[in-house]
Order: C-alpha cells, then sequence, then structure tokens
C-alpha cells in the first residue's frame, strides 16, 4: 500500500520530509545508515556530507526506488510454472522477503513501542504482535522448506514413489492452518494502527512501520495465495495419481 504524496526530492529535501511523503523510502536511509527520525531535520545534502556519500546518487537512488514502488510488484504467471518452479519462486520471492523484511519490522515497532506507547497505548501490541507473527513465520517458513516442498520436488520429478497422497496432505492442512493464524495475526495489526494510516503526530519511523506492515500483508496475500490456491491442489492431484 502506497502512502506517497507529491515530493520533488532535491539535496536540499530534509530526510524526514522524505520518509513523511514516501515511507517505504526509509529503507534506503537504513541500509546507508542515515537517521531520519531524530535527525530527520538534515537535508540529504548534508547527510551525505556526513557520510561520505554522493548527494546527486542518492537523489537518483531515492526516485528509482519511489518509481519502482509506485509500479507495484511484478508478478509472474504462476499458473504455469512446474512445482519444482513454483516451489522455487516461492522461497526465492516471498520467503526472501520475509526473512529480510520482518526484523526490521519487529525491530521498529520495539522502538515505536517503548518512545510512543504513552502517546499510544495500543503500540505495545502492535509490538508484542509483530514480533509473535514474525517468530510464527520463521518457524512456518522453515517446515516448508525443509519438509514440504522438497516433497514437492519429489512428487513433480516422478521420483515420490513412497508418497502418497496421505503423506503429503497432512503437512499441507498444517501449512494451511498457519496461513489462517498469520492473517489473523495480520488483521488485528490492521485493527490496531486504523488500517495503517499515521496519525498526524506519528513519527518517521512509525510511518516507516506502518508503510512496512501494509506492504507485509500485500506479500502475504499474494504469497498465501500461490500455495492455497495453486501449489497445494496440484500437489495433492498428483499425489493422487501416485
Amino acid at each position: 500500500m502506497s502512502t506517497a504524496t507529491t515530493l520533488v526530492i532535491t539535496p536540499e529535501t530534509s530526510l524526514g520530509a522524505i520518509v513523511a511523503a514516501r515511507p517505504s523510502l526509509a529503507r534506503v536511509f537504513e541500509g546507508l545508515g542515515l537517521d531520519y527520525c531524530c535527525g530527520g531535520k538534515q537535508s540529504l545534502a548534508q547527510a551525505c556530507q556526513r557520510k561520505n556519500l554522493d548527494v546527486a546518487t542518492l537523489v537518483t537512488t531515492l526516485e528509482a526506488a519511489t518509481a519502482a514502488a509506485e509500479s507495484g510488484p511484478t508478478e509472474v504467471d504462476t499458473a504455469c510454472m512446474t512445482l519444482t518452479e513454483l516451489a522455487d519462486h516461492i522461497e526465492q520471492t516471498h520467503h526472501q522477503y520475509l526473512k529480510t523484511e520482518l526484523p526490521r519490522l519487529v525491530e521498529m515497532a520495539e522502538r515505536v513501542a517503548r518512545k510512543h506507547a504513552w502517546r499510544d497505548s495500543r503500540l505495545p501490541e502492535v509490538w508484542q504482535v509483530t514480533a509473535a507473527l514474525a517468530e510464527e513465520m520463521f518457524n512456518h517458513m522453515m517446515k516448508e522448506e525443509r519438509i514440504l516442498f522438497p516433497i514437492v520436488r519429489q512428487i513433480d520429478s516422478g521420483a515420490a514413489d513412497g508418497f502418497h497422497c496421505g503423506s503429503i496432505a497432512n503437512p499441507i492442512r498444517q501449512m494451511e492452518a498457519e496461513h489462517e493464524t498469520a492473517g489473523n495475526a495480520t488483521a488485528r495489526l490492521r485493527e490496531l494502527t486504523n488500517g495503517f494510516l499515521p496519525d498526524a503526530e506519528a513519527c518517521n519511523t512509525h510511518r516507516a512501520l506502518l508503510a512496512g506492515l501494509a506492504e507485509f500483508e500485500a506479500d502475504l496475500h499474494r504469497h498465501v495465495h500461490k500455495e492455497n490456491n495453486i501449489m497445494f491442489p496440484r500437489a495433492l492431484a498428483r499425489a493422487g495419481r501416485n
């Protein structure tokens, strides 16, 4: 979900103004070690000078990141993939995204809760739910990568003579139940944050957190769809023919 507003980025634009208008760009600053929250009043030029960075390059990077975010995710036609290709795609796309993004979201949720719980009593629960969701998703991905997806690949290769519909149905049911749990947790986060919308007093870290949670929700929907509606039914059908 994009919360971007019209903003022309120049060397004189402050870091805080950029993240306030385009919260997703917080990642760029975090990657470079630029403080956009407490140090949000400094201009790009000032921040780059302190870090010995080229400001023109950073402006170009920010503009490219904005364009990529506004164009939305480029989705491949997963319905035409083999089961092996689909498993590879989910690991390389959605699992890799989660492994990078979830620790970042938990860290921001903790920081925002510790600093601003006095202003919004819901923030500690946002942190708690985000941390629990991250732990659940890491366990979920581990089970898929170590147990379910190897079975799926074996079934796809025709080398799964020892597998039958029941042997894969049980782990699939478990994964579907965990998908539902993750969906419920994400729905709770949406409820706690008024639909991931910042209020007027939200600091830039808070805004970046909400943008990240909205993006996580959108990715989760695509991720679960590819497994529940494409991979799992096809794997069960193939296993049933073994």
